[in-house]
């Protein structure tokens, strides 16, 4: 996944108050957040008194980060987390929210017919959809006949055209936007097909067509958008580990740090969390197994935090893409080059 929702929290110097927090009714919340709140005495008050209000929202699950009494980000998840805790740090406590939140893949969804279509868009916040009604018309061709019926339908094959065409600059630009890494196409099978032949190469190599699903009927294609999303999640973590083991990649916290630090760190791999303790300075990529290293590099003051913290920092600060994967026993890298 990539980590651009999370850069701007990093862009704040810290300490951080990370709270995961769970809750059923408003009453319930409120107390659990009391708790919460109590156990991180040492935090900055102004820093709580920022996370209050989110704090007591009354959706299933809640995770905040605040800092410099600024509430730096919050989302709502569509179940509880699965332990409730609070962390008062000089980073951000952000693993268990992208083990909940999973492989964070932006793309687009895109149902298509000759009246118009629907695009829905994933990333860079919540999802976004938007309709695109056709720009000409007539869309029907006539079964009638005559001398005009010739002439009728290639008026109706340029209408169906022109409309393709103006989807498919839409798409281009929001795949551009975005980054996205998939582009789901729906709907109705010509209008499909023009659409796709009008598209630029960038959105055109990461089209997936699936077979259900109509702009009246969205339940068959969103069933199958979601399987197309979670085959090429699974693809494309069985070549960032094949590539790892090709190349011989950086394992290690040690060495993983190097490759961040020398901007070489295409991908970071992780089994899960990694609670064990590293140095760490202001900056994005100043982490360290020793404190000495940082010292060298001009750290004054080096302090401790957790490894699997620092490691999602730097990837954020470096446009490296992080992801869980339980085939690997320790942290490991996958280089750019």
């Amino acid at each position: 996944m990539r980590l651009d929702f999370a850069r701007p929290m990093y862009e704040r110097q810290g300490p951080y108050a990370s709270v995961y927090l769970a809750g059923l009714s408003t009453e319930d919340r409120r107390r659990r957040w009391r708790s919460l709140r109590e156990g991180m005495e040492e935090a900055d008050q102004t820093t709580l008194d920022a996370l209050e209000e989110a704090a007591i929202d009354p959706a299933p699950g809640q995770v905040m980060f605040a800092a410099g009494g600024e509430l730096m980000l919050a989302e709502t998840l569509t179940e509880p987390p699965p332990q409730e805790q609070a962390r008062w740090s000089p980073l951000p406590h952000v693993t268990p929210l992208l083990m909940l939140r999973g492989e964070n893949v932006p793309h687009l969804r895109v149902i298509v017919d000759h009246a118009g279509a629907e695009v829905t868009v994933f990333g860079g916040g919540s999802p976004r959809r938007t309709t695109a009604e056709a720009e000409r018309w007539p869309l029907q061709k006539t079964a009638q006949g005559g001398w005009s019926r010739k002439r009728y339908e290639r008026v109706v094959d340029e209408s169906w055209e022109h409309n393709a065409s103006a989807l498919a600059r839409e798409i281009d630009e929001q795949v551009r936007r975005i980054g996205a890494e998939l582009v789901v196409v729906a709907g109705e099978p010509k209008s499909r097909s023009l659409v796709c032949d009008h598209l630029g190469t960038k959105a055109s190599d990461r089209v997936m067509m699936v077979e259900h699903g109509s702009r009246a009927e969205h339940g068959p294609y969103e069933s199958d958008a979601e399987i197309s999303l979670d085959s090429w999640i699974e693809r494309r973590r069985s070549e960032l580990l094949d590539r790892h083991r090709d190349a011989e990649g950086p394992v290690g916290i040690e060495q993983v740090a190097r490759a961040l630090r020398e901007g070489r760190a295409h991908a970071v791999l992780l089994p899960g969390e990694i609670p064990e303790l590293v140095w760490t300075g202001m900056g994005g990529t100043q982490l360290s197994i020793e404190a000495d290293e940082l010292r060298r590099w001009g750290v004054e003051a080096p302090v401790q935090d957790r490894a699997d913290s620092a490691i999602a920092r730097a990837a954020a600060m470096t446009d490296t893409e992080l992801w869980f994967s339980p085939e690997v026993k320790d942290v490991a890298a996958v280089i750019r080059y």
